[in-house]
């Protein structure tokens, strides 16, 4: 569950603010879920032979989880925060770090770092990440919000 700040309105909103998301754990299954739901299935996420020795540049040592996986568990972080508050999740922008590999554990985060009132909205904008259980970033970007107008 994401930890929902006890401050629940645009107003109340400040600066370093952070929100903290529920942890994923990665399993083979929910991978392989994902290259199902997705229609994704690039061998580099079911194919252990494939995935012996190197791939490329890089030394994976396995399978790794779907980099959009991460994109979801921010949405998921963002719209769990937001949706109590009547805000909406506008935009995710995000980089990839490192792999994330059947047995990690990773949790995503934000601090809100601006707010901003133009003449027809209000936003947030929030920096996310997601570290895995070494306290590696695998996942970093930022995200925008709209709230609805003050009345």
């Amino acid at each position: 569950m994401t930890e929902i700040l006890e401050r629940q309105s645009f107003e109340s909103l400040a600066i370093g603010d952070t929100i903290t998301g529920a942890p994923f754990h990665p399993t083979r299954e929910t991978i392989r879920d994902f290259c199902e739901a997705s229609l994704d299935y690039n061998p580099l996420h079911w194919d252990d032979d494939y995935m012996k020795g190197s791939f490329g540049k890089t030394s994976f040592g396995g399978i790794i989880m779907h980099g959009m996986t991460n994109f979801g568990i921010l949405t998921k972080m963002l719209t769990d925060w937001l949706y109590p508050m009547g805000g909406v999740h506008r935009r995710l922008e995000t980089r990839w770090k490192a792999p994330v590999k059947p047995g990690d554990a990773i949790v995503p985060t934000g601090t809100v770092t601006a707010k901003k009132e133009t003449a027809k909205s209000r936003w947030a904008v929030i920096a996310v990440e997601i570290k895995n259980q070494h306290g590696a970033t695998i996942a970093q970007g930022e995200a925008m919000a709209e709230f609805p107008p003050a009345r």
